[in-house]
């Protein structure tokens, strides 16, 4: 039993070395005192020094949390709503409605591009932050909607009845009794879609347009001229902002 176990321990940590040690290289070579990164010279913070002076790229991070918050705003309230209204009441087409609301978690990024894309120009709707918000609404409510309705499905209705029996109206059952109990998932939810929103790179590739950069794409079009460690210290602030919201929205979800 000892040796299987040890067996399936090494196998484990093989797998996490295999996902884990391209990044860790990215973030080691952001230290990197070289500008080239096939030579180490010694450690240096002077890349992200750098970044701090660098207006280019502190125009492509205001243009991410932009995006980013508006968005999540957004899809937080459209995710709550579309979860209450399919788990606490009974429609016609629940279950059509459920699988539509889940599939652009499994549409490939590309192919939702591309329709957003197609669906702007035939709206003659021009390129920029409403359509790059739009986009990010449309992927992330998905997630929303899932973080809440799992919330939502380890609840019982109980307490709204009795809210209501007690002579609440819907808004004070919602304000005083629904929300305090789903606001963990609520807040997880929003969490997970901003970081969704502040990583995507591929839907935004497609509708963005004149002024409208965001850190993804900014680092894209620098890495098109080569990688160099000023790209390594973007991305390693990027993957610890990303860890961290992901490891916060994590716990809200297990406090919860």
């Amino acid at each position: 039993m000892t040796g299987t176990r040890r067996r399936w321990s090494v196998y484990v940590w093989a797998i996490l070395a295999f996902l884990y040690i391209p990044i860790a290289v990215v973030m080691l070579y952001s230290f990197n005192d070289s500008r080239v990164n096939a030579v180490w010279q010694g450690w240096t913070w002077k890349w992200y020094a750098s970044l701090v002076t660098n207006d280019r790229v502190i125009e492509a991070l205001l243009n991410s949390l932009l995006v980013g918050v508006v968005s999540t705003v957004i899809a937080t309230a459209l995710g709550t709503g579309a979860a209450l209204g399919l788990e606490r009441y009974r429609m016609k087409g629940e279950q059509a409605a459920r699988a539509l609301l889940m599939l652009p978690v499994v549409v490939p990024d590309i192919v939702m591009g591309i329709s957003l894309l197609g669906m702007f120009s035939q709206l003659l709707i021009p390129l920029g932050a409403g359509t790059m918000i739009i986009a990010h609404v449309t992927f992330s409510l998905s997630f929303v909607y899932a973080v809440v309705s799992a919330r939502l499905q380890g609840t019982s209705g109980v307490y709204e009845e009795a809210a209501g029996d007690l002579g609440a109206g819907p808004w004070q059952t919602f304000r005083y009794v629904t929300l305090p109990v789903i606001r963990p998932g609520v807040a997880a939810g929003a969490l997970l879609a901003f970081t969704l929103s502040l990583d995507d790179f591929m839907i935004s590739f497609f509708v963005s347009g004149p002024g409208s950069t965001t850190l993804p794409l900014y680092i894209y079009g620098l890495v098109k001229r080569g990688i160099s460690p000023e790209i390594n210290a973007l991305c390693t602030l990027m993957i610890a902002f990303t860890i961290g919201s992901v490891a916060l929205a994590e716990r809200i979800r297990r406090r919860s």
